[in-house]
């Protein structure tokens, strides 16, 4: 693998080179003039296309420009142009994504560090970090994504990377955008925002509305959508310009409220060839209800412009009851509904009563409200100073951050019957007694990097250390009260050196190479003496620009030691959450991503293409049986399941000052849903598929333009999963129009 990104370095370094000579002076001087440009602010990650291209560990920047192309609400679709990220779909708007970065496991992002404004956004990252809650990404103005070495800066996960999203940003002087849409499917959008800023004072506000009525249909009509309400507000003061020490303190408040018809319940192999929009009846009542609230106070200070301090400090609050069917009974033999969907011919009785062929007797149907609340609470601070030598560059960034978050559970099973294809409530189970605990972590977390930069050589070393301490209380599920008579506690503690070193070595401006070996991490459970998630993680690779052709390669391994899997009930699992060891796994990959402009001397048009390919192989190097077949029995040589091993991507767009058409397709290859090696069984298979998306926009004036968005342009019916209960459809063709208006 070496051997091959080494060879692909010095080929495109070959076909650049007789640019190189005439510009290596110029690169040397421009480099550390410009090296100003890369200091972080302190709610990014990069801030610029500029900053990201010359991390020198793989990096991607979604700029404003590109998220309002098509104005996606769904994080897969603004993803799915970024090389080295995989996904599944599950309900087709991207409510509850699951995202993986060069392998690691997609399921509820809970592998990579997700943030907003640079603090943890996942609603426990310690202790549950399963991506519950995700910002609306139609409310943010960028998109980070870092992944490979020098991430030592961002974790607690630091094997596949961090993303961040930047939510509204202060602007320099007052201004704002109404947009509103509708389309089919009743879907619909609302969003306004405004802002500016006068003397020393500064404001941004923003609300946002967006929902459905869903694209699958239930057998009495029933509402399957979802309806999503948020308001952020930020104020900012700031010292005057002539102070010799300049302070700037900002506020950030944010709550969103969601309520999605949303279900585990997905349809057999059968029912799915027939009808793959239709949901079983007994699905009819099951309903997510969640409220997301953030506070957060930032603090800079600049004591000289090489010199500053920025501290945050967080308080997160997640509430959600998913209300869904989750148990079937049939003469008294309960079963999961995972279990009935997987295997029909072995419960043909269960599946009549889920699909509601036939009435059932009382408490035939179990639904149980996974009725959770999640606290992340922290303070963050960051000490950035940078100085200059002859013909260097130097900086050096340290960060501390303590944390803590908690999971509590009080959740509870109700008993259901049907009837003529409606659901009775037969009985109310006691609260708590599916569910009754507190899951908690108290994490310290430090880091320190520094970066040389020595004419066209760039060398960034850092370590990271994580003193993390998992607790659990459970109650027991008979002491709904928590008196404690029944109470249960384990503990677990992590203490961890994770150090990594990246380098850049810019052949020209048009021509580099980069990589580096880091230390992967990602934190384990509360029971006493699991090992956390270890790996050692390299990187290859080069950027380049040969006319009007720009592009990236890279080659990434990934040696997991120590690979540990989740018991969920959104893969097929219990839900329990407890992690197990899967042991050493291998991940290999190559990510291309090629812009060229088509018409580059025309002063009217312009005529940009992007393609981008992804390629990631995995295996595990050990054999070893996971319970509650999460992953199933797994075989040395065995493959991920989750995981495509090829994806690409692909975009063309006609822009002009009055108007602009803007088509991109992404092929998803078939992925396992079990882990296995050779032809994949048609019950253990998602099949691959191609999807066009197609945005428009015409501009009546400087102030007003019409948009109009197509989804699956060519109505392709897909699969997206088999979790987490059976078979589930990707969106239809579904197209709307929409009015935008800046002041």
């Amino acid at each position: 693998m070496k051997l091959q990104l080494t060879f692909i370095a010095v080929f495109i370094f070959s076909l650049s080179f007789s640019q190189t000579t005439e510009k290596a002076k110029k690169t040397k001087k421009d480099s550390i003039q410009k090296l100003d440009e890369v200091i972080i602010n302190s709610n990014t990650i990069f801030g610029s296309k500029y900053v990201a291209k010359n991390r020198t560990g793989s990096a991607y920047y979604i700029s404003p420009e590109e998220l309002k192309k098509h104005n996606y609400t769904d994080i897969n679709r603004v993803l799915r142009a970024v090389p080295g990220v995989t996904y599944y779909e599950e309900d087709g708007f991207g409510l509850r994504p699951n995202i993986s970065l060069r392998g690691t496991s997609p399921e509820r992002s809970a592998k990579i560090s997700l943030m907003e404004d640079g603090v943890l956004i996942a609603p426990a990252p310690y202790s549950a970090p399963s991506a519950y809650y995700f910002p609306s990404v139609v409310r943010m103005e960028a998109v980070e994504i870092l992944k490979g070495s020098s991430q030592v800066q961002y974790g607690p996960f630091t094997t596949g990377g961090a993303i961040n999203m930047v939510s509204a940003q202060i602007p320099d002087e007052f201004n704002g955008r109404i947009r509103a849409s509708y389309g089919a499917f009743n879907t619909r959008q609302i969003h306004a925002k405004a802002g500016g800023q006068k003397g020393q004072f500064g404001y941004v506000a923003e609300v946002l509305n967006y929902g459905s009525g869903g694209f699958k249909d239930l057998p009495d009509d029933s509402h399957t959508g979802f309806d999503i309400n948020e308001v952020l507000a930020k104020v900012r003061f700031s010292s005057k310009a002539e102070a010799k020490v300049k302070h700037a303190v900002e506020a950030k408040f944010q709550f969103s409220d969601e309520v999605s018809n949303e279900t585990y319940l997905g349809l057999t192999e059968d029912d799915f060839d027939t009808s793959p929009f239709s949901r079983y009846a007994s699905s009819q009542d099951d309903q997510m209800v969640a409220e997301h609230l953030q506070f957060v106070l930032s603090h800079e200070v600049y004591f000289t412009k090489d010199f500053r301090i920025t501290t945050n400090a967080y308080y997160n609050k997640f509430d959600r009851n998913w209300f869904k069917l989750d148990d079937v009974v049939f003469n008294g033999d309960k079963q999961g509904i995972a279990n009935v969907i997987s295997n029909p011919t072995a419960f043909p009785n269960h599946l009549d009563i889920v699909r509601g062929d036939v009435n059932s007797a009382a408490d035939a149907l179990l639904l149980k409200a996974n009725n959770r609340a999640y606290y992340s609470t922290g303070i963050q601070t960051k000490l950035d100073y940078h100085w200059y030598g002859d013909n260097t560059f130097h900086d050096l960034e340290v960060g501390a951050r303590y944390h803590y978050d908690e999971e509590d559970r009080f959740q509870w099973e109700d008993g259901y019957s049907i009837t003529n294809q409606q659901l009775t409530r037969t009985s109310e189970g006691p609260r708590g007694a599916e569910g009754n605990r507190i899951s908690s972590a108290k994490a310290f977390a430090a880091y320190a990097m520094y970066k040389l930069k020595w004419n066209v050589l760039t060398l960034t070393p850092g370590i990271r250390y994580e003193n993390i301490t998992l607790q659990r209380k459970d109650f027991g599920s008979a002491d709904p009260n928590r008196t404690g008579a029944n109470l249960a506690t384990r503990e677990n503690k992590v203490d961890i050196f994770i150090p990594g070193i990246g380098f850049n070595y810019a052949f020209a401006s048009d021509l580099s190479l980069f990589g580096g070996v880091h230390k992967g991490f990602s934190p384990p459970g509360s029971s006493v003496g699991e090992q956390a998630e270890e790996s050692i993680n390299y990187e290859l690779g080069s950027r380049f620009t040969l006319g009007q052709l720009r592009g990236e390669i890279v080659g990434f391994y990934n040696d997991y030691s120590n690979l540990l899997g989740s018991d969920l009930a959104a893969t097929g699992g219990t839900g329990s959450l407890d992690q197990f060891n899967a042991g050493e796994v291998s991940v290999k990959g190559l990510e291309i991503l090629l812009n060229y402009e088509l018409l580059p001397n025309n002063s009217k048009f312009k005529l940009p293409v992007s393609f981008g390919y992804t390629l990631t192989d995995t295996e595990f190097q050990s054999s070893f049986g996971s319970s509650n077949d999460i992953w199933g029995n797994v075989t040395e040589g065995d493959e991920l399941p989750y995981i495509a091993k090829h994806q690409f991507n692909t975009s063309i767009s006609l822009e002009h000052a009055k108007y602009e058409l803007n088509l991109g397709g992404r092929f998803n290859g078939e992925f396992r849903t079990l882990a296995g090696s050779g032809d994949i069984p048609d019950n253990e298979r998602v099949d691959s598929n191609f999807i066009l998306d197609f945005s428009a926009k015409y501009h009546v004036n400087s102030k007003l333009s019409l948009t109009t968005n197509v989804i699956n342009l060519l109505d392709e019916t897909y699969a997206v999963s088999r979790v987490p209960a059976g078979l589930r459809p990707g969106h239809p063709f579904g197209a709307n129009l929409g009015l935008e208006f800046k002041f």
